[in-house]
């Protein structure tokens, strides 16, 4: 891609808060019909670098290109913004709080309303149109603030932990209108902790440590950068007398599986052989190892981006074909 397909274009933006540096010689670029993910741990720049993307707050140095070049008020109004703070108007019937707000990008009363009642049933609202946020549950605020985000089509979306306060249905359904928007040509940068929606969901991904890039590319690219030298396997066997293999672990976040780390020169090709060759040993599943994007959050930034309720994959199969009783 290139900078003619390009939503956002960040070049070596810096910003200070008096002595301390919040985001430090910063570059990237989002493209239209893409999922772009941004990633850091607490503290590292990301809501900065937000801002600084929606006009709120101006780079110390750099520039930032949007929609073809610098930000104006036209341009404001096509782009979608879901913070981490929600906010509605608690007081207010849904239905007209969001007709005033798609108004307020541009939108007729007409327009907005129609759009308003069309999103609202989509997301299974429909039936609540006339209630006032102070009567929805958190789930059901939060579907309705995701589609005041997107009411007037914008051409970049940011969106900030878009799945909290959902249930799994819910959870699904904001989810494949996130990726009806990227197939649709809109350029989409979400905030997330929850990694395995990344894996799930983004084309491209930036983590941001200390105001600096840490990572940067394409999700599969990153995640094999880190690929360990090891497969996994299920089944029954003496993994350990297997020619090729210096050590043997337990996966601890899959149940009966194992890590096979592998001698230097060694490939996942020759362990498959050596299982084909060896009648006393039966697999079920045999993976790369490749690591989640948890584990390289936590590598690379030192702290896991999880709650204790979130579940974690540690590693996830490649593109090794699942066997069975080799």
């Amino acid at each position: 891609m290139n900078n003619r397909d390009a939503a956002i274009v960040v070049n070596h933006i810096e910003k200070s808060y008096g002595k301390f540096r919040a985001v430090d010689d910063l570059s990237f670029d989002v493209y239209a019909g893409e999922i772009f993910a941004m990633l850091g741990p607490n503290g590292a720049g990301k809501s900065t670098t937000i801002r600084m993307i929606l006009d709120i707050m101006r780079p110390d140095k750099g520039t930032i290109d949007i929609l073809g070049g610098p930000i104006t008020d036209a341009k404001k109004d096509r782009i979608g913004y879901l913070p981490e703070e929600r906010g509605l108007y608690k007081d207010v019937k849904i239905i007209d709080m969001m007709v005033y707000l798609g108004t307020l990008k541009g939108m007729s009363q007409k327009q907005a309303r129609t759009k308003a009642m069309d999103l609202l049933n989509r997301v299974d609202l429909g039936e609540q149109a006339e209630k006032k946020a102070k009567e929805l549950s958190k789930g059901m605020q939060q579907k309705v603030q995701f589609a005041v985000t997107v009411m007037h089509e914008p051409a970049l979306i940011i969106i900030d932990e878009p799945f909290s306060g959902l249930d799994p249905v819910n959870t699904l359904l904001i989810k494949d209108m996130i990726l009806d928007l990227r197939d649709q040509g809109t350029a989409v940068i979400m905030s997330t902790h929850q990694m395995y929606q990344i894996e799930e969901m983004a084309d491209r991904l930036l983590m941001i440590s200390h105001g600096q890039q840490a990572l940067y590319g394409p999700v599969d690219e990153v995640r094999n950068q880190h690929a360990l030298h090891a497969v996994v396997v299920e089944g029954e066997g003496d993994w350990s007398a297997l020619p090729g293999i210096t050590r043997v672990q337990d996966d601890r976040n899959r149940k009966g599986a194992k890590v096979l780390y592998m001698a230097p020169d060694v490939t996942s090709n020759d362990i498959l052989a050596a299982i084909a060759a060896n009648p006393a040993v039966t697999v079920q599943r045999f993976e790369e190892a490749v690591p989640s994007l948890n584990d390289i959050f936590i590598k690379v930034a030192g702290e896991d981006p999880y709650t204790s309720q979130e579940q974690d994959h540690s590693v996830s199969a490649a593109a090794v074909p699942e066997v069975a009783n080799a």
